[in-house]
């Protein structure tokens, strides 16, 4: 029973080293990371009002950026 305490303890504490690491030192890559993924959704999102734009103004164009893109409609 003391052995079974004593493991369960140091797997905590190795728990905490181990999250003091990821959220320590690997801080600038979340950073970093979070980041690129704001400036993909902000690309995603200017894209999406380019595409319904071009939707409006030329249904044709649009049809042949969704064909080269996506390959043609079933």
């Amino acid at each position: 029973m003391l052995r079974t305490i004593f493991m369960i303890g140091l797997f905590a504490v190795l728990g905490l080293f181990a999250l003091s690491f990821v959220f320590g030192i690997l801080k600038g890559l979340f950073a970093l990371f979070l980041v690129l993924l704001g400036w993909a959704i902000k690309i995603a999102i200017i894209g999406l009002i380019f595409y319904l734009i071009i939707r409006i103004v030329s249904p044709d164009t649009a049809r042949r950026l969704r064909e080269k893109w996506a390959g043609p409609a079933v």
